[in-house]
Parts: C-alpha cells; sequence; structure tokens
C-alpha cells in the first residue's frame, strides 16, 4: 500500500484551490520551487499527472479531479485526529470589507475550515473605513480592505492586489433620456459612492440616487433587478452585470488598492490568513 506525503498532499489541495504555485506556496510560507518539487515527487508516487501546466495557468487532469476530493478527505481527517487531542482552539478576528468578499466567499471559507478546522474564524463585514477603526482599537486581528487614490493616506499595510471599479448594470439597461443618472449606490460614508460622485461630477454628468443601500449584497441586487446602474468591483456584483461604463458614456473609474493589515503573530494562524488573502486575490 502506498503511503501519502500529507506535506505534498496539502500542497496539491492548496494549488488546486487557488489555482497558482505562487500563491499556494505564499500560503505555505515556502517558495514556488519547493510546491513545485512536492507536487512532483507526490505524482511520481501516485504513477498519474495530477495537473497539466501552462506557462499561464494551473489545471487539474483527469487524475488530479479524481484524487481531489480523497485528498480533501485525507486531510480533514488528519486535522481532526491532531485536534482530538488538543483542547486549544485558536481564534482569529477578521474584519473583511465588503467590497472586496466576492460572490464565492461561501467556497474560501470551506477551504480555510477544511485547512484549519481547528480555527475559530470570527468574520466581520463592512465598510473599510469602519473596519480600519475597529482594527486601530484592537478589536479585529486583521482587516483585508480597499482604498481609493484619493482616500486619507494612513500607515501602509500589505498590498494584496488592485483592481478596477466598474460601472456595472443589466445588458439592455438604459437611463431615460433627458433624466439624471440613476444610481444604486451604499449609504454615506463610502469611499467607492464617494469616488464614483466625483468623478461624474467632474465629468459634468448629472446624477440621482435611484437605490441607497445598507449593504453591496442590497446595492447589487438593485442594480440587478435593472434599478440603475451601480459603481462596484466585478468580484462582489451578482453574475449577469455587466462594465456599462463605456456604452453609457460614464468617466473610467480609478483602480483601487486592497491591503491587509495585521497583528496576527501566531504560525498556524498566518497560515490560514494567507489562504483567506490568496484566495481573494485568485477571485
Amino acid at each position: 500500500m502506498k503511503v501519502l506525503d500529507l506535506d505534498a498532499v496539502r500542497a496539491f489541495v492548496l494549488v488546486a484551490d487557488l489555482r497558482s504555485f505562487t500563491r499556494a506556496a505564499d500560503a505555505l510560507d515556502t517558495t514556488q520551487s519547493a510546491v513545485s518539487l512536492k507536487l512532483k515527487r507526490l505524482e511520481a508516487h501516485l504513477g498519474k499527472p495530477l495537473l497539466e501546466r501552462t506557462p499561464r495557468v494551473v489545471r487539474l487532469s483527469e487524475h488530479g479531479q479524481a484524487f481531489l476530493d480523497g485528498a480533501r478527505e485525507l486531510l480533514g481527517a488528519h486535522d481532526r485526529a491532531l485536534g482530538a487531542l488538543s483542547a486549544d482552539r485558536r481564534r482569529l478576528v477578521l474584519g473583511l470589507s465588503e467590497h472586496v468578499a466576492g460572490v464565492d466567499l461561501a467556497a474560501l471559507l470551506a477551504r480555510v475550515n477544511a485547512h484549519d478546522p481547528g480555527l475559530v474564524l470570527e468574520l466581520h463585514m463592512g465598510l473599510s473605513s469602519a473596519l480600519l477603526q475597529q482594527f486601530d482599537e484592537r478589536r479585529l486581528d486583521a482587516v483585508v480592505v480597499r482604498s481609493e487614490p484619493d482616500d486619507i493616506p494612513r500607515e501602509v499595510g500589505q498590498l494584496l492586489f488592485t483592481e478596477p471599479l466598474s460601472w456595472l448594470a443589466t445588458p439592455e439597461w438604459q437611463p431615460r433620456t433627458g433624466e439624471p443618472l440613476p444610481l444604486a449606490l451604499l449609504a454615506s460614508p463610502c469611499n467607492v459612492r464617494g469616488v464614483a460622485v466625483r468623478m461624474l461630477d467632474s465629468a459634468g454628468i448629472a446624477w440621482r440616487g435611484a437605490f441607497v443601500g445598507g449593504s453591496v449584497l442590497a446595492v447589487g441586487a438593485a442594480a440587478a433587478a435593472g434599478l440603475a446602474v451601480s459603481p462596484l468591483a466585478r468580484r462582489v456584483a451578482p453574475r449577469g452585470l455587466v462594465d456599462s461604463g463605456a456604452r453609457l458614456g460614464l468617466p473610467p473609474l480609478p483602480e483601487s488598492r486592497v491591503t491587509l493589515h495585521s497583528r496576527v503573530r501566531d504560525a498556524r494562524s498566518i497560515e490560514s490568513l494567507r489562504l483567506v488573502t490568496n484566495g481573494l486575490s485568485a477571485q
């Protein structure tokens, strides 16, 4: 009977989830070459290719797809066995901007739980400004937030990625001729709302608040219902909305910075936090 290297199996699952050797290496706090070597040894041990490697993307092979569920179960059983011997349960209190969370949050949380079942993750979602204040008050261990180019500078966090905002609407949506542009926006204060309104004002485009939501979910639903156009990141928008800025003659929106601010020091929790941030980057 073949005995599997659990470290190699864990690296395989992370590469499959994050679709990147680089992100998997970052989550494991190792190098890309080390992850690649683990995977090659695992494939040699199994006698089957698990991955299809191309210059731009990493895909699972047919054998990799078949192996993935069993690999997850193996790692889960291993972590549960270790957890049964320890009464110590770690807690990570994480703040996550609603403008960053993405529609695949459930899948990301499932991967974190499978990777680290001993972790109690306390997740707080809200606007970046409020989350940063809670972080400064030491009510949150770490925050992932979004900032716009004209935000008030503060202590620099770790840059995770940049991405643009878009004017999102249903493909057939059109404003009524001669009327101000209807917008679906978050209630003030919201940095995304602020930058979108300033861009319209600078371009001399009249607008009105057609829908004001208390959450990104509500704003996205209003746009999907055809009530208005909304300035959002594509990652958080309902499927079916399209970038309508050029079609509607709206000014391009700037790129936002997504950053991590953390005071987490426990090595296992840092690893799980890396899994979260790399998962967000991969969405």
